[in-house]
């Protein structure tokens, strides 16, 4: 059995990370010691190192929260997760070609900088003025989208 503090270390996730996870159901109540200290064991251990590879792929803690309802259940078809990961690498397609589109908005501003003058840069012209980026990259909103 872990304490919590051992459990963080051996997944790398921190102890308020962790309570977290117990708060919103993610992890299910862990065991109390005598002490009322909290007991994880390998099966604890297994399921946040799930949820943490899922965060690291950048899944939404919803899509997490199915992927383990789907985990629990392993005679089931593969469909459902399959179609939760779809939908992840389309997030992170339309993240990359945001952040395509930012590098290219960026290079263009600092190539077009004079280097002279605050009153004369192009940086701070385009940061001050939207319509002059090339392209809109603006974060979007109510789409699920990281801004």
């Amino acid at each position: 059995m872990l304490t919590i503090g051992k459990l963080g270390e051996a997944a790398g996730v921190k102890v308020p990370t962790i309570r977290y996870y117990e708060q919103i159901g993610l992890l299910p109540e862990p065991e109390r010691s005598a002490g009322n200290q909290r007991l994880y064991g390998a099966k604890a251990l297994d399921r946040l190192a799930f949820i943490r590879h899922a965060r690291d792929l950048g899944f939404p803690l919803e899509a997490i929260r199915d992927l383990l309802s789907l985990s629990d259940r392993p005679d089931q078809s593969c469909a459902a997760a399959d179609i939760i990961a779809t939908e992840q690498l389309a997030a992170v397609k339309a993240r990359i070609a945001r952040l395509t589109a930012l590098k290219a908005e960026l290079e263009r501003m600092i190539t077009q900088c004079a280097q002279g003058t605050i009153a004369n840069c192009r940086v701070i012209e385009v940061l001050s003025d939207h319509a002059l980026c090339a392209d809109d990259h603006r974060a979007q909103t109510g789409s699920g989208a990281a801004t």
